[in-house]
């Protein structure tokens, strides 16, 4: 079943004005962490960074649905996803500028981002099966879910069948969350599959796909909210959030050169989810300048404090990057480590600056 979720009233919804408010935050948040790490890139701060700006509605609404012991399995440019589950912005730019992940050493339940693509889609489906033998093998409880997270470009990988095929088969209590921003680099959907939708694809696998429009965060909220509530009874959903990409695929990609074969796509499609969300709050009458004020004065000094945390923490030892990887190091890699370690002692290098 394919379902659009559009705005109501708020006193129709499941929400409350202090979720409602709550989620506004966390889109505050989400922009302001984009645009900063943006900016922070351009600099040289950081490598490369991944926008998400125009899907923060959907990931925002998502996060929100999931309850604290609930297992996410990231992306790269799922960061608010990530945010939104109380992991700490300076991680995630520690992560950006090549150091371990989970630094500060929280323990919110979420793997590590996935890099290549769709490779996460078998683990949730796995950890998700493994939620269900240990519940039926030593009595645990079994009202946790997994939700994953990935771009319509993952469909087109094996690993995106083999993940929800396993899981249709299994009944393991995961949600997969498609985020169809509409583009995947500089391939359009359209040309990633002939299929109608990417929800539709959940029927070869024996359960439920729905869609929801991604740009309304409410509605992404309340429908992965029911789709962990069929999740934890053993029934996998799929759902396809409906957003747009509003910039690069990554700070190294040029838009420009493939724009020219987007789609005509509906207003409520390419909307901003932050200005949408914000006036319709305001329609609502549970959001005042006096409490936007608050939050973005909020979050200026969170996102200072991150990027405070992240320049100050130790750049760790060089020979991490070779140690850490095998137990014994195959001959190409000592070599490699042998000219860093002569290149350092060289330019009397004491430190390593990020």
């Amino acid at each position: 079943m394919n379902r659009i979720i559009g705005e109501r009233d708020l006193s129709e919804t499941p929400f409350s004005p202090e979720q409602a408010r709550e989620t506004y935050r966390e889109l505050v948040r989400a922009r302001a962490f984009d645009e900063r790490a943006l900016a922070l890139q351009r600099r040289g701060w950081m490598s490369s960074w991944p926008p998400y700006r125009g899907q923060e509605g959907s990931q925002v609404g998502a996060a929100l649905a999931m309850a604290d012991d609930d297992w996410l399995f990231p992306t790269y440019r799922s960061n608010a996803m990530q945010i939104a589950r109380d992991v700490p912005m300076s991680d995630i730019l520690l992560f950006r500028r090549g150091m371990p992940e989970f630094h500060s050493g929280h323990d919110v339940p979420n793997f590590p981002q996935a890099i290549p693509i769709a490779t996460q889609i078998p683990h949730a489906a796995g950890v998700g099966m493994a939620m269900n033998y240990r519940e039926a093998v030593n009595g645990e409880d079994g009202d946790r879910a997994t939700v994953c997270y990935f771009g319509d470009g993952a469909t087109s990988e094996g690993d995106f069948h083999e993940g929800l095929n396993f899981a249709g088969v299994f009944d393991a209590p995961t949600v997969f969350f498609c985020e169809n921003n509409e583009w995947a680099i500089s391939l359009p959907r359209h040309r990633q599959t002939a299929a109608d939708s990417i929800a539709q694809k959940a029927a070869a696998y024996g359960f439920e796909g729905v869609q929801v429009d991604g740009n309304d965060p409410l509605a992404v909220r309340e429908t992965v909210a029911e789709a962990l509530e069929s999740a934890r009874d053993g029934n996998p959903v799929l759902v396809e959030s409906l957003t747009y990409r509003q910039g690069a695929h990554t700070t190294s990609d040029d838009p420009s050169q493939y724009e020219e074969t987007a789609r005509e796509l509906p207003d409520w499609r390419t909307a901003d989810p932050l200005e949408r969300y914000e006036e319709y709050l305001r329609d609502q009458d549970v959001l005042d300048d006096e409490f936007v004020a608050e939050v973005e004065d909020e979050v200026d000094a969170e996102l200072d404090e991150a990027v405070e945390r992240a320049e100050s923490a130790d750049p760790g030892d060089p020979d991490d990057v070779f140690d850490r990887v095998y137990e014994n190091l195959p001959p190409n890699l000592r070599e490699q480590k042998a000219w860093l370690d002569s290149f350092l002692a060289e330019n009397d290098v004491q430190e390593l600056d990020h």
